[in-house]
Formats: structure tokens, sequence, C-alpha cells
């Protein structure tokens, strides 16, 4: 669990933009859970999601955009699947891109200071979830840490923290960050971007 509450830890201390570019990368990666949700069920169109991540590498890339984050949070609530009116598996990743990105829109507002933490358990959930529910048999959670795609979850966190730790705040650091969350072409539960 050390590993775990590490990354939490330093997720937490976090400020600001970093925050922000933390969430933006980790939902960079998880968007696609969404996406597919979406195609897969005609839930609605997925471009909203799209728009809003969008928006938040905007303000991280462009400090003075005037980007309203009110309606963005509006339009983001709307487009939250309710479990109980679907019957297929993708329905809970799609709810934690929605609850990720509702957190890191009320990060930027300073209305959730946390919301980094947010996003960051939120992934490592979601991957958990997935692990279980792809297996045959109960599994332990030593086996879900040691589960390539957990470990990767992990990596992947660590790795974001030390870049942010080592990148200035602009709009060439959002173009690595980016690239760094799109480099593997599959969301934090493998799916294929």
């Amino acid at each position: 669990m050390n590993k775990k509450l590490s990354i939490f830890q330093q997720v937490r201390e976090l400020e600001g933009w970093y925050a922000v570019a933390f969430s933006a990368t980790m939902l960079e990666r998880m968007l696609p859970n969404y996406i597919l949700f979406c195609e897969a069920t005609e839930f609605t169109d997925a471009a909203q999601y799209r728009n809003s991540l969008n928006a938040i590498w905007e303000w991280l890339a462009l400090p003075k955009a005037k980007i309203n984050f009110s309606a963005q949070l509006e339009k983001v609530e709307e487009a939250v699947p309710d479990a109980k009116d679907f019957d297929n598996y993708g329905v809970y990743p799609a709810i934690d891109v929605a609850m990720s990105l509702s957190a890191t829109i009320l990060l930027i507002q300073g209305e959730d200071p946390q919301g980094a933490v947010v996003v960051s358990k939120l992934s490592q959930g979601t991957v958990e979830a997935f692990i279980e529910a792809c297996s045959e048999e109960p599994i332990s959670d030593l086996e879900i840490k040691q589960h390539p795609l957990m470990q990767w979850e992990i990596e992947t966190q660590k790795e974001l923290l030390i870049l942010l730790a080592t990148s200035p705040k602009n709009a060439e650091t959002c173009k690595v960050l980016k690239q760094f969350a799109t480099s593997e072409g599959m969301s934090n539960i493998g799916i294929e971007m």
C-alpha cells in the first residue's frame, strides 16, 4: 500500500497549474473509456467531454484565456451516465471519467483543492475495478497491485509527477504532457485510442 500512499501524497502536494496539468494528463488517458462507452451504447455524443478537456488544456496553455468553466461543468454533469440504466461494464469507467472531469473543473474554479487527488484515485480505481471485472476468480489486493495494468497505472502516475517537477508552466509543457498521455496509444485500462 505504501506505493499508493506515496503517489496520492505527492499528488496532494501539487498546487494550482501543476495540479490541473496532472489531472488533464490523467484525463487524456481515461477519456477513450468514455468515448468507447458512448459509441457502444449511443448514450450521448462524447464530443462534449473532448471539448471540455480541450478547454482545460487551453486554460493551461493560455492562462489568460476566457473560458466559462461553470458552463463546462454543467455540460459535463448533463452527460454523466447512470449505472442503473446500463447493463454493460463500460458505464463504470465512463462515470469515473465524468467524475474526474468535474473534479478538474472544480479544481480550476478553486472549489475543490484536492481535485488532482480525486482524479489520481479515480484513475487507479478504474484500473482496479477493470482488473476485478476481468478476473474469473476472486482476486486479492496483492494480485491487483501486481497486475500489469495496475503496475502501468502506478508507473505512469509516478513518471508524470517526475515530469511535472521538472517542467515550466507553459504551452510547450502542455504538448509534452499530451504526448506523454497518448504515446502508448491506450487508455488506462488498455483500450486502444
